[in-house]
């Protein structure tokens, strides 16, 4: 009978349920005096009681046999027993079918880069652009001071010495050799002044013509990359007063080429940096930077300031040093103060 019951509290009351009439012979009578309502109540509640206690099937019909009678002990232990199996029964820890085993795993929140936006800038804000850009172009020694900056700054500085080393010799091939005068005839002075200007120029005319603001706004950026270049380019030119490859004398030391440069303040007292090279640059990295989705592009726009900047070396009219130099500021201008990434 014990593999009936659930624990040890049911197996006690299903011990102790049916007996035989003659063993309970007080209750028997105890439950005559009750009435067939009274008994009939009870049963009720003891099918009900025998239900929670897991009490087989075979007690349950016993209790309404004419020949089994159920004594007051069962009212008592069956109690019991439902009181113990509430306290030693774990809690039902399955999951309800269909219900899932464990949460799933929430998806980290997408990363959002940061869009690039275009600075403003339009023919009324050229002015105090120019401010603000020349106050952050005097400002970089302070920052360089900081320690911004000083692996890149190294970097110009030192390959700059290094061509100063190799500027006499390289001016001086240059002087007498023939090699270049077909390309010199293309890539003259004016010629390359001219097409640095025109560069923007058109590209601001098809910009109005097709209605592309992004082309407008390219254009206008390179106009003010070139006037910044060049503010800078006539100060350190003053400052400096380098002397021309193509004005030393046939057997002067090329060497000697510092602070002895004349000429007008406004335009630049000197050679050092090379004012061609740096606008070239300042044009072309504002193209290059702004269209670079198209791969031609780049490689276009550095290449043609590449010509103008070997032209200077062709024509005399510059050392390495300068040439590397207005190279080095004019993409520095370009891309770190006036396009500002």
């Amino acid at each position: 009978m014990g593999m009936l019951f659930h624990n040890r509290a049911q197996l006690i009351v299903g011990i102790g349920v049916v007996r035989s009439r003659a063993d309970w012979n007080p209750e028997r009578q105890l439950l005559d005096k009750m009435g067939n309502k009274t008994r009939s109540t009870c049963v009720t509640w003891l099918k009900q009681t025998a239900s929670s206690c897991y009490v087989s099937s075979i007690i349950v019909e016993a209790l309404d046999g004419s020949s089994m009678t159920i004594g007051i002990p069962l009212i008592v232990m069956c109690t019991l027993g439902t009181s113990l199996a509430g306290q030693t029964a774990e809690p039902d820890q399955t999951p309800p079918a269909g219900a899932p085993t464990s949460a799933p795993p929430q998806a980290p929140p997408p990363t959002t880069q940061p869009i690039p936006v275009d600075r403003p800038v339009s023919w009324k804000l050229l002015p105090p652009n120019l401010i603000s850009d020349q106050k952050r172009i005097w400002s970089f020694p302070a920052r360089l001071v900081q320690g911004q900056s000083w692996v890149p700054t190294a970097a110009v500085l030192g390959t700059t010495a290094g061509l100063f080393a190799l500027d006499p010799t390289e001016a001086a091939f240059f002087r007498r050799t023939q090699s270049f005068q077909g390309f010199n005839k293309v890539f003259t002075g004016n010629a390359t002044a001219v097409g640095t200007i025109v560069a923007p120029a058109s590209l601001y005319f098809v910009g109005l013509v097709r209605k592309d603001s992004k082309m407008e706004r390219t254009a206008l950026l390179a106009g003010e990359a070139v006037a910044d270049a060049e503010i800078v380019t006539t100060v350190l030119k003053d400052a400096t007063r380098r002397v021309r490859p193509a004005g030393f004398p046939a057997k002067r030391n090329l060497y000697d080429s510092w602070f002895d440069s004349r000429g007008s303040l406004l335009r630049g007292n000197g050679s050092f940096p090379s004012g061609h090279t740096i606008a070239a640059f300042s044009v072309a990295t504002v193209i290059a930077r702004r269209y670079g989705n198209h791969r031609w592009v780049p490689y276009t726009a550095y290449g043609m300031a590449a010509l103008v900047g070997f032209s200077r070396l062709s024509l005399s009219a510059h050392f390495a040093s300068e040439v590397f130099m207005g190279g080095a500021l004019g993409y520095s201008i370009s891309r770190f103060t006036v396009l500002q990434q």
